[in-house]
């Protein structure tokens, strides 16, 4: 019997998302588990797998639509369903309305006496018009055009094999927004009859991306909910940088300062036990494992992807869970759970030259730990005053979840953990 397939709700309170792609063809058999459509939320890309064996009848929703959460996607049943079945499920949408016909099946004399009141109509598509070739671009640039009312057509590419991306649409929304110029002469006049020079402002409004739109609410209500209190440290990391050149020379994965950190920040978790907590409501909730968020810059914003027991992981092996976490990040190819869980985030903006900063709390996590730039600066060791690469810290936490000594303990234990860099690797 044939059966509707229905937009998943991949994420919590996620109320819409984007069908990026169909991974299986019309009619073509697919096995439960296997993947059949991609979609997007507002921070990662799931592939949603089947729950039985079937194939696709109808696709009611083009690929780079925006579908709300529950919304049909399409029909599947049995390799030999009677077509009969199908048209029944899709006047089921139409509330009695009989079903379009199906370009794949029905003949050019039933297309044509189709009228749009005997129409079930598709989700809404930002696709580009047909020109007889794809045009290929991002989710990202496509909604973003959409939005905007830009011609995917008349959009050059600079991404590979002529792409569009997000910074292509920006571009074109930027030359279609500059005024045009006047003339000299017109210019001249204009000023004479006014009596002062007039200057057009120039900007261009670029819509926020949903992922933008998440970020601005979530940082909002932490900001507004969570009452954040800072602590401020340096560490001497000299010892940290040369432990980091021994490491890089006798590994095959390079470790970066970073990954040092996380690692850090898990030998502190074990020490102070008590920051290793989420706030909830009704209880704080204690972790056995160390989960570490790791803060990505992408080019739709900021995620935070989640390295899972980096208390028990090797240098090499946190190293490794980074690299492919960033690189899957910068292509939207997180999944969910990726992006959930854990009890600190580390940030860092050392390689910009920012030397401190402080940042806002990802919730339910109790803490996150900004990390500036290692420095060159004089200080007093031994009653003699030398020179050493300072880095500076600062951390936010959640007061509810965290009392300030308890706080400060473990940041005493971090930087201690920094200046004696042997103990990451235990």
């Amino acid at each position: 019997m044939a059966e509707i397939l229905r937009m998943p709700e991949v994420a919590a309170n996620t109320p819409e998302a984007v069908l990026q792609a169909w991974n299986v063809e019309l009619n073509t058999p697919y096995a439960a588990g296997e993947p059949i459509v991609t979609v997007e939320t507002e921070k990662a890309v799931v592939e949603v797998e089947a729950e039985n064996d079937g194939v696709l009848l109808r696709l009611l929703v083009d690929a780079g639509s925006t579908v709300e959460v529950g919304a049909p996607i399409a029909v599947w049943g049995k390799p030999d369903e009677p077509a009969s079945e199908v048209d029944g499920v899709l006047a089921s949408l139409g509330a009695g309305q009989a079903p379009a016909p199906d370009p794949t099946t029905s003949t050019p004399e039933q297309a044509a006496t189709a009228t749009p009141a005997d129409t079930v109509a598709p989700a809404p598509t930002d696709a580009a018009p047909d020109r007889g070739e794809r045009v290929f671009a991002s989710p990202l640039a496509r909604r973003l055009a959409r939005e905007s009312g830009v011609d995917l057509n008349a959009v050059v590419g600079t991404g590979p094999h002529g792409r569009i991306r997000r910074r292509d649409i920006e571009a074109a929304i930027a030359g279609s927004a500059a005024p045009e110029r006047t003339s000299p002469a017109e210019a001249s006049a204009d000023n004479q009859s006014i009596g002062t020079p007039v200057v057009a402002p120039r900007f261009v409004d670029v819509p926020n991306t949903r992922m933008r739109a998440a970020i601005a609410r979530r940082l909002t209500e932490s900001k507004q909910n969570t009452p954040h209190f800072y602590l401020r440290a340096g560490a001497r990391v000299d010892a940290l940088l040369e432990l980091r050149q021994q490491i890089n020379a006798g590994l095959g994965v390079k470790v970066s300062i970073n990954d040092m950190l996380v690692k850090a920040i898990a030998s502190a978790h074990v020490i102070v036990p008590a920051m290793n907590v989420q706030w909830n409501d009704t209880s704080v909730r204690h972790f056995s494992d160390v989960d570490i968020a790791v803060a990505v810059a992408t080019e739709g914003g900021l995620v935070t992807p989640v390295v899972r027991g980096v208390d028990s992981l090797s240098m090499s092996g946190v190293a490794t869970a980074t690299k492919d976490m960033i690189a899957r990040a910068k292509e939207r190819r997180l999944r969910q759970d990726e992006l959930e869980g854990g009890t600190i985030s580390i940030t860092n903006l050392g390689m910009y030259g920012t030397e401190d900063f402080a940042a806002i709390i990802n919730p339910p996590q109790a803490a996150i730990l900004a990390v500036g730039a290692v420095r060159q600066e004089a200080v007093v060791q031994e009653g003699a005053v030398t020179v050493a690469s300072v880095l500076r810290l600062t951390l936010a936490v959640d007061h509810r979840a965290v009392d300030g000594a308890t706080a400060a303990e473990w940041l005493q234990a971090f930087v201690n953990v920094l200046e004696h860099p042997l103990r990451i690797l235990v």
